[in-house]
């Protein structure tokens, strides 16, 4: 045997023993983790759906909607089945003990509107932004639809019940007995690279958006505070957006609040 072959046999074997002290637990939420969201993002996104299923809904009136409730649903199929299959029957735990609970409804309910009231005021002056009202909602068509926009963000909460409960559900509580509560932090990691590519201050929001949400779903021991939160700065971005761009209002002040309820009503 030469002396490369004993180094490698030495070092596969050392592998092995390592392989054997680590947690089993921590191991699958990491991989689960890795695999689901590289899934995500090969099989169940919108640019996977344009390029290889857009032409097929080209007859359909709003073949662009239908791209988003695939990547809506997609998502949520693939981030809460397969890890709902290993919390019970891999892990032989309760779901409840990963956020699927009401939980500490009290604190969940009032750290729900504190977290709302200081995001809302910051969407209606970030609002005032022709480039914002650009962007939002994504699907344009709902600008003009009450049954799009209604269609459309039925399917975002999918979505978002899936996205949060992979983050502040899954991988939270999976590694909260193995690393307390710095399981806030390590979930804030990936949560934060997918924001990516979007503007750049909505990317660095993620940080302590990542943060505090991790942290509100340990406090109250469930993600679903998580969802309200995180859905109604969404509804709320878009609800606003779809306002000033109907009534081509883009003022921060008292009197733009004031015109905008005379457009409406």
């Amino acid at each position: 045997m030469t002396e490369l072959s004993k180094v490698l046999k030495r070092e596969i074997k050392e592998f092995v023993l390592t392989l054997k002290d680590f947690d089993r637990k921590v191991v699958t939420v990491f991989l689960t983790v890795a695999v689901l969201q590289t899934f995500s993002w090969y099989f169940t996104s919108r640019r996977f759906f344009r390029e290889n299923l857009f032409e097929y809904f080209l007859q359909y009136k709003d073949p662009y909607l239908i791209e988003y409730l695939y990547w809506f649903w997609g998502d949520f199929l693939t981030f809460a089945l397969p890890t709902i299959f290993i919390i019970k029957f891999f892990f032989k735990e309760n779901i409840a003990d990963y956020g699927f609970r009401l939980g500490e409804w009290r604190q969940g309910f009032v750290l729900s509107i504190i977290f709302l009231s200081i995001m809302i005021p910051i969407i209606w002056f970030a609002s005032s932004s022709n480039d914002f009202i650009q962007k939002y909602p994504h699907l344009s068509s709902a600008k003009d639809s009450w049954n799009t926009l209604f269609i459309y963000e039925s399917g975002m909460l999918v979505y978002m019940i899936g996205w949060e409960f992979i983050w502040r559900g899954f991988m939270l509580f999976g590694l909260e007995k193995k690393f307390g509560s710095y399981a806030i932090f390590i979930q804030m990691i990936p949560f934060v690279i997918l924001h990516n590519g979007k503007p750049f201050l909505e990317t660095l929001g993620s940080i302590p958006g990542g943060i505090a949400l991790g942290w509100l779903a340990l406090r109250t021991r469930s993600f679903y505070y998580c969802v309200a939160v995180h859905i109604g700065v969404m509804y709320s971005i878009d609800l606003i957006s779809i306002i000033r761009f109907r009534t081509n209002e883009y003022g921060i002040g008292i009197e733009s609040i004031f015109n905008i309820i005379g457009h409406i009503f």
